[in-house]
């Protein structure tokens, strides 16, 4: 039996951005972005889906239905996709380590047919080892608990 299980979330911001293109700010154009995060729990009995959500949906809930341009930190870094994927994954890859989960990919999408992917393998090495040893760390906790 595997020690740990791999879920798949998705969550939604709707907003507006403009772009800056060689310095100059393109049009204003709304967006559906599709956010799905790719994560494993160590298998520790009952997961509490909603808390987890929430917490995530409290990261994405000051940009819904904004012109995100307006606020940080995208009054200051150009709002593309692959910025806004950055951003987003740094602030919910904090909560998920608290909650003791691991992100191991997260996507982002604009349209159906266009999506920027983050992974743990993209990771500063660092960054990655932490990821990694708090993993064997629940695992190992799991297995002495059985």
């Amino acid at each position: 039996m595997n020690k740990y299980r791999q879920y798949k979330f998705k969550f939604y911001l709707n907003a507006r951005h403009a772009i800056y293109i060689k310095g100059k700010l393109g049009e204003i154009h709304p967006h559906t972005w599709e956010i799905a995060l790719y994560m494993i729990k160590a298998r520790d009995g009952f997961v509490r889906f909603d808390r987890l959500e929430k917490k995530i949906e409290e990261v994405i809930e000051p940009y819904q239905d904004k012109f995100i341009n307006e606020i940080e930190p995208f009054d200051v870094t150009n709002p593309t996709l692959e910025n806004c994927c950055h951003y987003f994954k740094g602030k919910i890859s904090e909560i998920l380590t608290e909650e003791g989960w691991i992100l191991l990919s997260m996507e982002m999408s604009e349209t159906p047919a266009r999506s920027y992917v983050l992974s743990i393998t993209d990771e500063s090495e660092s960054e990655r080892e932490r990821s990694i040893e708090m993993l064997v760390d629940s695992i190992l906790e799991d297995i002495k608990s059985e």
